[in-house]
C-alpha cells in the first residue's frame, strides 16, 4: 500500500519505520529540512514544505495513495492534509494533542476516519507496562467502547455503499473489514459492503443498536 505522512517528528518517524517494515511505500512532507534529511537518510522519499498545501502534496502523489497521516504538532497543518487527502479520495488519519480532545474530536470527526491522540496512547500503554498486564488498548481509552463485529446479510441498508457512506451513530467507527472468506484488513474510504462481508466496529455501548440497524436492518441482526 501506499502512504503519505505529513510530519515527520517522533509520532510521524515511528509511524513510518513500521510500515516501511510491514513492505508499504510510504512518502514524507515535512516543512523542516533537517526533519526531510533525516527522512532520506532513512531511505524514504521525502518532500520539503507544507504539509497542508495541496500542491504539495499533488506533487508527492497523494492522488494515487490508499491513506494520508497529518501527525505534526499542528492541528491546523494536520486538518488541511486530511483535507486534501478526503478530496483525493484517501483514508485520512489526523493527529491531535489530548489537551483538545473533546472539543477537537466534536468538531472534527465527521470530517476525517480518524482520529489518534498519541500522548493518550503512549500514557495507556506505559501505565499497562508499569503494572506488568497485557496492553488493552479499548480499554484504556475508554470503558465505554466496545468491539463489535457483524456480518452483513442480504437485505442490509449498507450493501452497495462505500465504508465511509454508511449511516452510522456518531459513537461508532468502521475499523475492519473482509469480503466473505477473506482476513479482515483496514477499509479504504471507497472499500465498498456486499452481503457475506464481515465488518469490525468500535461502537459506544448505547450506539450499538444504532450499528445493528445501519449494518443489518430491522428484520435481522446477528452479530457474529
Amino acid at each position: 500500500m501506499k502512504f503519505v505522512i505529513v510530519g515527520y517528528g517522533r509520532v510521524g518517524m515511528r509511524t513510518a519505520r513500521i510500515l516501511h517494515e510491514e513492505g508499504h511505500e510510504v512518502t514524507i512532507v515535512d516543512n523542516d529540512p533537517e526533519k526531510v534529511k533525516r527522512a532520506r537518510s532513512a531511505g524514504f522519499e521525502a518532500v520539503e514544505g507544507n504539509g497542508g498545501d495541496e500542491s504539495v502534496l499533488e506533487s508527492v502523489g497523494v492522488e494515487t495513495a490508499d491513506a494520508l497521516a497529518g501527525l505534526t504538532g499542528d492541528l491546523n497543518t494536520n486538518f488541511a492534509a486530511c483535507s486534501v487527502g478526503t478530496h483525493h479520495g484517501c483514508r485520512t488519519v489526523m493527529r491531535i494533542d489530548d489537551d483538545y480532545r473533546e472539543d477537537i474530536y466534536k468538531k472534527y470527526a465527521d470530517d476525517v476516519d480518524e482520529i489518534i491522540y498519541p500522548e493518550r496512547l503512549g500514557a495507556a500503554g506505559a501505565k499497562t507496562a508499569l503494572l506488568g498486564g497485557d496492553f488493552n488498548l479499548v480499554a484504556d481509552l475508554t470503558e465505554r467502547l466496545q468491539l463489535t463485529t457483524i456480518t452483513v446479510r442480504e437485505g442490509s441498508p449498507a450493501i452497495g455503499k462505500r465504508v465511509s457512506e454508511v449511516d452510522l451513530p456518531s459513537g461508532a467507527r468502521i475499523y475492519a473489514h473482509g469480503a466473505a472468506g477473506t482476513s479482515m484488513t483496514i477499509p479504504m474510504p471507497r472499500t465498498t459492503i456486499e452481503a457475506g462481508d464481515r465488518v469490525a466496529v468500535i461502537v459506544e455501548q448505547e450506539s450499538v443498536e444504532g450499528v445493528r440497524a445501519a449494518l443489518l436492518g430491522s428484520e435481522e441482526r446477528n452479530v457474529a
